[in-house]
């Protein structure tokens, strides 16, 4: 560094000079070639210093463009979706997620060959089996067509269901053995005590009016018993339904016709509402019906401590054509946490309910290939909604 800024010194003052001494000394030749050997020789010290390579900047490494980090980003998300999926392109058929990687590497389905031809010849979505090396699971398979720049792919996906349905399976057997071991001991305990009493009294003389009420009480509770049994034997036990063309609003003045009165000596009012008056479903028509006028009672139940009750029951056409029917109530609506609960067999969240209405409804509804849910309005109340 020091003997650059010397050099730089140097060809200053050799520069200043050839100046100089050009301007002191007129026209001489002599003169300017002295000035001209100056100059030379301050230009041929500031040389090198022109040659000197600039500093080196500090390398800065560039960000890749957003759209680069976008891709990553999503890339990662849709490597941890908890389903298996797939692309289909072509003959072609690329895993996108590690669950898809997982399911046909060893310690996941038994036979990936078959897995593969499963995938390959999927036209539609439904439920399927899978044999793995846990055993027989169930899985929902989803097909989605679609096009990327003119050719045609398609999106596999397979959605595990093994755990949630034996959950489901797990919570409605403990409702229903809680459910059926109350009820027959509630009549098995007073026909016990009732038979002893019987006893006792057919060894007394005199008593045959005793005795005569006994037996009496004993064959009532037999008479209950045997009816809750029969009520199960019919809720599990629900004829197949016979899909036919049903008139929307044809079925709509029928069930006014049925309800409407009740609920006007109640000081109440009905509504029953078409978005078209030429809705009409493939459904079983008595079926529907009944699965209908079962939500009604539920609601007439629920607002009958309601000064001003009211229904509403409602038909659209929804998103993807599919129907809707909702029935709603301005009661109290289901209890918090129960939600799920509702629709299991005997559960009921009324004091001296059966519980069998919404069991039947869902029955009834699924196997004309419809589903029910419940919903919770932001008005109150309670609304179940039927989608075929």
């Amino acid at each position: 560094m020091a003997s650059e800024r010397v050099r730089l010194l140097v060809a200053t003052l050799a520069l200043m000079g050839a100046g100089a001494l050009a301007h002191a000394s007129g026209a001489s030749a002599r003169a300017w070639t002295g000035a001209a050997a100056l100059a030379a020789a301050g230009l041929a010290v500031a040389w090198p210093l022109t040659r000197r390579p600039p500093p080196a900047s500090p390398v800065v490494e560039a960000a890749p463009p957003p759209d680069v980090r976008q891709l990553a980003v999503l890339q990662a998300q849709l490597e941890a979706l908890p389903v298996a999926a797939w692309l289909v392109d072509g003959a072609s058929l690329r895993a996108l997620t590690s669950r898809a990687r997982r399911l046909a590497a060893p310690g996941g389905v038994r036979d990936p060959a078959t897995l593969q031809r499963l995938l390959r010849d999927a036209q539609a979505g439904g439920a399927v089996v899978l044999e793995t090396e846990r055993g027989s699971e169930r899985w929902q398979l989803r097909r989605q067509s679609l096009a990327v720049d003119g050719q045609a792919q398609a999106l596999l996906a397979l959605v595990p269901l093994e755990n949630e349905l034996e959950a489901e399976s797990l919570l409605a057997w403990q409702q229903l053995v809680r459910v059926l071991t109350h009820e027959i001991m509630n009549s098995l305990t007073p026909i016990r005590s009732l038979s002893l009493t019987a006893l006792a009294l057919s060894q007394e003389p005199g008593a045959e009016a005793e005795l005569r009420s006994a037996l009496d009480a004993i064959a009532r509770r037999a008479d209950s018993l045997a009816g809750f049994v029969g009520t199960y034997r019919r809720v599990s036990q629900w004829p197949a339904p016979v899909l036919a063309p049903v008139d929307v609003r044809a079925l709509f003045a029928r069930l006014e016709q049925a309800v409407a009165p009740s609920w006007r000596e109640r000081g109440g009012a009905v509504s029953f509402e078409l978005e078209s008056a030429t809705l009409r479903l493939q459904a079983d028509e008595g079926q529907l019906e009944q699965a209908l006028l079962a939500l009604i009672n539920n609601a007439a139940h629920a607002t009958a401590a309601t000064r001003q009750p009211r229904l509403w029951v409602q038909a659209r056409q929804g998103r993807g054509g599919r129907l809707q029917i909702a029935v709603r109530d301005n009661g109290p609506g289901v209890p918090p946490g129960l939600e799920r609960q509702i629709f299991l067999p005997f559960f009921s969240a009324r004091e001296g309910g059966q519980g069998i209405g919404l069991t039947v409804v869902r029955q009834l509804v699924n196997g004309m290939g419809g589903r029910v849910r419940h919903v919770r309005p932001l008005e109150g109340g309670a609304a179940f909604v039927l989608g075929f």
